[in-house]
């Protein structure tokens, strides 16, 4: 289970309410700031910019291809 949260005056406050039990053991691992979800991201062009020039591009696959993609890479059966 992952909590995002952040610090407020020293204490540990998560963004979504949860129930933990007293006592229950926890491991907080410290994100850069640049990297925090709520940060802004002001580094460039989204991922979909960036691909947006293949986008749409590929007109010869099944039309099941988003759901067996598993199936017709690695030869999984089909769902």
């Amino acid at each position: 289970m992952v909590l995002v949260g952040h610090i407020k005056d020293g204490a540990i406050i998560l963004d979504s309410p949860i129930s933990l039990p007293e006592g229950a053991a926890v491991q907080v691992y410290v994100m850069p700031a640049s990297s925090a979800p709520d940060a802004a991201s002001d580094d460039g062009p989204s991922l979909l910019d960036r691909l947006r020039p293949i986008v749409g591009q590929v007109t010869d696959l099944p039309p099941d291809a988003s759901l067996n993609i598993d199936h017709y890479l690695y030869g999984h059966p089909k769902r």
